[in-house]
């Protein structure tokens, strides 16, 4: 009982703090708070060096022919780009991003018109993003213009901040479902036509669907692909780019994946998680540098790399056969990750 205590004062004192340092940069324009951002992230380094040193690796994992100067600037830039999203972006969207005043904020990158049919139709459809850009404006606005979009997240160990921040989504008409016991909501959801948002790049662990992700394999959810292939349902990829390092967005669209393209498929589940992977790999080489690099992207490994074993005949002709595959990124793929990575020519 004591214990309980302890933790729930600690989560209480932790959203006090967050929501007095909100009230204080309220009263600074968002720009000036993106660059007090910036100074909390390399503090933040100084601190944590650890967290710098993983992004760093995860860099260049994703980039080994570029230098190491790039790969320390975009892990650098990765962390002031993710705090000023929390610190910044995510506390003044109801002010700053309304449905008379969005377009001052938010565009329309071009060819973002061909997830339109698909957003604005009365049928239902994926919606599949990153931890790249802004996610959190992605939904928000979304569900601003009228698109009837349902988020599905994780909460956050506190749950008071958990509470405020899902609430700060929610009041554009987002509506955000957490992922412990959502299946027979999501089910409604879909039969009623509406949209549902996945952050499809978590690890899944050892247990996941493996599939190419910068040459490298990497453990992805099943169920979104499962979800999209057992309903039907068209995939839209795309994200929100953050513009000259203020506070302005561009929506980009990647991919959109119908279902007609892997009706052919021996495995259509493998098939569509892939290629929302590599979607999700568009947007990451797009933006380096707006991509959370700290996450542990590779962290899993397929069970064969795990004993030591090459790559099993019948997964490397599954790979192989998807449609943008290549002789020498097959040939990355089949190396276990400590392995030393050549530059592959990746055609997006």
């Amino acid at each position: 009982m004591a214990r309980d205590i302890r933790t729930n004062l600690k989560f209480y004192a932790q959203y006090a703090a967050a929501r007095t340092a909100a009230a204080l940069l309220s009263s600074f324009p968002p720009e000036q708070n993106l660059g007090t951002a910036k100074l909390v992230a390399h503090l933040s380094t100084i601190l944590s060096p650890k967290r710098l040193a993983r992004a760093v690796n995860h860099v260049a994992l994703a980039f080994p022919e570029r230098d190491a100067l790039f790969h320390q600037r975009t892990a650098m830039r990765s962390i002031e780009h993710m705090l000023g999203i929390f610190m910044v972006d995510a506390l003044v969207m109801p002010r700053l991003i309304t449905k008379t005043n969005w377009t001052n904020r938010v565009s329309l990158a071009p060819g973002f018109e061909r997830a339109l049919p698909y957003l604005t139709s009365e049928k239902p459809c994926l919606f599949v993003t990153g931890h790249v850009g802004n996610w959190e404006i992605l939904g928000y606005v979304m569900a601003l213009v009228g698109v009837p979009i349902t988020a599905v997240a994780r909460p956050l160990d506190n749950p008071y901040i958990s509470d405020w921040l899902f609430g700060i989504r929610e009041r554009s008409g987002l509506k955000v479902l957490t992922k412990w016991g959502a299946t027979d909501e999501l089910q409604r959801i879909l039969a009623s036509g509406g949209k549902v948002g996945f952050i499809a790049d978590q690890n899944a662990g050892d247990d996941g669907l493996f599939v190419p992700s910068f040459g490298r394999l990497a453990s992805t959810y099943k169920s979104i692909p499962l979800l999209a292939v057992h309903h039907s349902l068209p995939v839209v990829c795309g994200y929100a780019r953050r513009i000259d390092g203020a506070f302005k967005y561009e929506l980009r669209t990647t991919d959109v994946i119908l279902p007609e393209s892997w009706e052919s498929q021996d495995d259509p589940v493998f098939y569509v998680g892939a290629r929302f992977n590599r979607a999700i790999e568009t947007m990451i080489r797009e933006s380096p540098e707006q991509n959370l690099w700290v996450h542990r992207r590779w962290k899993s490994r397929p069970k064969f790399e795990r004993e030591g074993k090459p790559i099993p005949a019948r997964f490397h002709a599954k790979v192989a056969a998807l449609p943008w595959m290549t002789a020498p990124l097959l040939a990355e793929l089949a190396k276990p990750l400590g392995a030393p990575a050549a530059p592959v020519c990746h055609a997006l």
